[in-house]
């Protein structure tokens, strides 16, 4: 109950049209938060035989294989780079 008072002191701090918006707003999510409220206390949906059947093991082998051949061209292009440089300078 503190809480609300001491907003409804800040409220009446501000100009009136801002105090009126904010009041509101402030009243809508009350309103919102005394109907959803019970469907957030809800028991959650059990979603586990859905992810469980769900396999990624391919294709993260498959992100795998992609990501260590763009790091082996990127090897390659580094060293290709270090070996121009050691002949053009020496």
């Amino acid at each position: 109950m503190k809480h609300v008072m001491l907003l409804l002191q800040s409220l009446a701090a501000l100009p009136a049209k801002m105090a009126r918006s904010a009041l509101a707003l402030l009243t809508a999510g009350l309103a919102l938060l005394g109907i959803a409220g019970p469907a957030l206390a809800a028991d959650p949906v059990d979603f586990s035989g859905l992810t469980n059947s769900v396999d990624f093991s391919s294709v993260i082998v498959a992100l795998m294989a992609v990501a260590a051949a763009l790091m082996l061209v990127y090897i390659a292009w580094k060293g290709a780079k270090m070996i121009l440089a050691a002949v053009r300078g020496g």
